[in-house]
């Protein structure tokens, strides 16, 4: 992708990247840069809920892991209160 426009943003200079209005290129990184905050602010609620969800799920199976072992432990008093 060739690069036009030369574009100043916080004392870098920017060549922006043809055919995507959005994108910049950092002339020395030489990395691209999506300037459209509103997918950035999507792209990170995505993330943030991405990793409640991932949070959930280990909290529901260190809750069953909990639950397994207190189960086991009350099988283990039954079975000493049957002999």
């Amino acid at each position: 992708m060739h690069s036009t426009g030369d574009i100043k943003m916080n004392d870098g200079q920017f060549l922006q990247v043809d055919d995507r209005p959005d994108l910049v290129r950092d002339t020395q990184s030489n990395a691209i840069v999506n300037r459209n905050r509103s997918a950035f602010e999507s792209a990170k609620r995505r993330a943030d809920e991405a990793q409640r969800h991932r949070d959930e799920i280990r909290n529901a199976t260190r809750e069953i892991n909990s639950l397994k072992s207190e189960m086991h432990e009350i099988k283990s008093l039954l079975r000493q209160l049957v002999e």
